[in-house]
């Protein structure tokens, strides 16, 4: 057997296609789960973290910074790993879907709170000086004026990174999370054939496309005023 043949049956065997395909598609949901939270958790603590550095109380200030750039310079697989297999130790265990997401929440949180703050200091401090010359205090003018302004500044570069992090659940399959690549790694090895590999492909696409498609439309929305 050989050429396109060949390719066939090794990528495109319709008969474990059809036997593997449930396990595909429960992997995609797992996918989906640890997508939507991860996101949702990451985001949040990032503005929080934002938020307080906004406050300008330097002890506090020094500690996010240095808990930022850490899980900003440390490989998302890394610190699945760590937790996963080295916390134990220390009596602390997680499973592997805990360990996948706190990892990747921590990781976009500290890149989503570099981006908030960016949005933050690129808001005219004429403007915030105008509002507190209007009798506002520092809550109002932070939340009233200033956060709404980052918000819509960063949505583009937050859309890429969110995109980017989420792409990361594959690295669940490392610690036995059966997500999308997880599941196909298992099929292959049960089937001795790589075209579950196949259908986790097109599970990605699925799944990441229309995300991919959407971010793209959100950042021309945001970005329109400094289009040509």
């Amino acid at each position: 057997m050989k050429g396109w043949d060949a390719f066939v049956s090794s990528f495109l065997n319709l008969q474990v296609i059809g036997t593997y395909w449930p396990v595909i598609v429960q992997g995609f949901f797992v996918t989906v789960e640890l997508a939507v939270l991860i996101v949702i958790v990451g985001l949040a603590l990032g503005l929080v973290l934002a938020v307080i550095r906004a406050f300008g109380i330097r002890p506090l200030n020094w500690l996010i910074i240095f808990i930022v750039d850490v899980f900003r310079a440390l490989p998302p697989l890394v610190i699945i790993v760590l937790l996963y297999f080295g916390l134990p130790a220390a009596g602390l265990s997680f499973s592997g879907f805990t360990a996948t997401f706190i990892s990747l929440a921590l990781i976009l949180a500290a890149f989503s709170e570099e981006i908030y703050w960016a949005g933050i200091t690129a808001v005219p401090h004429g403007q915030t000086e105008a509002a507190r010359a209007l009798g506002l205090r520092f809550l109002h003018v932070l939340f009233l004026v200033v956060l709404p302004q980052a918000l819509r500044m960063v949505i583009p570069p937050l859309v890429n990174r969110t995109i980017a992090i989420t792409k990361g659940t594959a690295l669940g399959s490392v610690v036995a999370v059966s997500e999308i690549l997880g599941a196909a790694q298992s099929s292959v090895a049960f089937s001795l054939n790589p075209s579950p590999l196949t259908l986790g492909a097109l599970a990605y696409l699925i799944l990441f496309l229309p995300v991919v498609i959407v971010g793209r439309r959100i950042e021309l929305r945001f970005a329109r005023p400094f289009a040509r």
